[in-house]
């Protein structure tokens, strides 16, 4: 049996409701202990939160600089701050020795994402990346059976991610979540793209197992005085062939967090949506559709590996956002005995798709700025 892993936490204070996400993910298993964090650039803040947890006080910090240079007993840093307090934090914490676990996008630009890939890479420790809906049991399912070739070859794909939470100027308000996500210097060059149109590009490829290679976008700003993009939409294509539209937007009244996907190959189709989590829709061409459930004896290893529950017991958002977690734990307890090779063994995202990520959105600015028509995805 494991020992607990110990972590810290940079951000995940007041207001932050994603720290809240993080650290109840971490726990869900008992693979992690939170024993020091750094939660605001407020200390008043980071030591409230910190009396809130129950922390130690000694290990409750003013910055993540002080909690960076203090700590040493860390075995992993969980990364909850905005976009443009991603990679500095994370940089320091690998060059500490620490492992790293990170919200997406990866970090503020694709330069960034480029150098952090070097380092996690000179460095060989785990890094994971939340796109917390490849960890839902059912989209295991869906990727399963398309890698077993039971769609045939994947023809096209349709993922849209519909919210209505920026319908309004909500940033005036104060709104915490608001303010910084549609804030250029904070967010980056990405509003609704990088926040949400990200989570719909991973989706495409981790299901599909194609990768996007050209992009013709558009980001609209729809509300008066945003500064950045609250709706995108995209034609895609794929290095298998595939082709695929992208729609990414935060100004649709009503909506949640509807994100749904549909794939097409020659034999069949799948579809999966964030509403009904447990359920993946398989069409085969020439039978009735049929309806798979998580939980069920018929799935495949890699589903029932990432499900808690038996059948008729819903899970949701915190268990696929702890399924990560987990094959980070994996990950970091083979690296402690020299059996860690690399991310894609724990089947959870990491800085190669990190870095594929900052990409898109670079790629879709450029083709919304642009009167070209495709523009080509480059990883560097």
């Amino acid at each position: 049996m494991h020992t607990k892993l110990k972590l810290g936490m940079i951000g995940g204070g007041p207001g932050a409701f994603i720290g809240a996400v993080h650290r109840k993910a971490a726990q869900l298993d008992g693979a992690f202990e939170l024993v020091c964090g750094a939660f605001s650039s407020d200390p008043a803040k980071s030591r409230q939160t910190g009396q809130e947890l129950g922390l130690d006080p000694a290990r409750v910090y003013d910055s993540y600089g002080d909690m960076l240079r203090q700590e040493t007993h860390l075995d992993a840093v969980s990364i909850v701050t905005p976009n443009h307090l991603h990679f500095t934090p994370a940089k320091i914490a690998l060059e500490k020795g620490f492992h790293v676990i990170l919200d997406k996008p990866m970090t503020y630009s694709l330069e960034e994402a480029k150098e952090l890939r070097s380092l996690v890479d000179q460095s060989g420790l785990v890094m994971a990346l939340t796109h917390t809906y490849a960890g839902y049991p059912m989209i295991k399912e869906a990727r399963v059976r398309v890698q077993q070739g039971e769609l045939g070859s994947i023809r096209k794909i349709y993922v849209e991610y519909p919210q209505g939470w920026l319908s309004h100027f909500l940033e005036e308000s104060g709104q915490k979540q608001a303010t910084w996500r549609t804030d250029p210097t904070r967010s980056g060059a990405g509003g609704a793209v990088g926040d949400i149109g990200t989570h719909a590009a991973h989706l495409a490829e981790y299901i599909s197992g194609q990768k996007i290679t050209y992009i013709n976008g558009m980001l609209n700003t729809v509300v008066h005085g945003r500064k950045l993009d609250d709706d995108a939409a995209a034609l895609l294509r794929f290095d298998g062939g595939a082709t695929g539209v992208l729609v990414a937007t935060q100004i649709a009244v009503g909506e949640e967090n509807n994100l749904k996907i549909r794939v097409y190959g020659q034999k069949g189709g799948l579809e999966w949506s964030h509403a009904d989590p447990n359920t993946l829709w398989l069409k085969p061409a020439d039978q009735p559709a049929q309806y798979l459930r998580a939980g069920n004896a018929y799935l495949s290893p890699s589903a029932q590996a990432h499900t808690r529950l038996p059948s008729g017991h819903p899970e949701g958002f915190i268990e696929a956002f702890a399924n990560i977690y987990a094959g980070f734990a994996r990950a970091i307890h083979d690296h402690r005995a020299g059996t860690y090779r690399s991310a894609s063994d724990y089947d959870f995202p990491s800085v190669v798709e990190g870095l594929r990520g900052m990409a898109f959105i670079e790629t879709m600015v450029r083709s919304s700025q642009s009167e070209q028509k495709w523009i080509k995805l480059d990883i560097p």
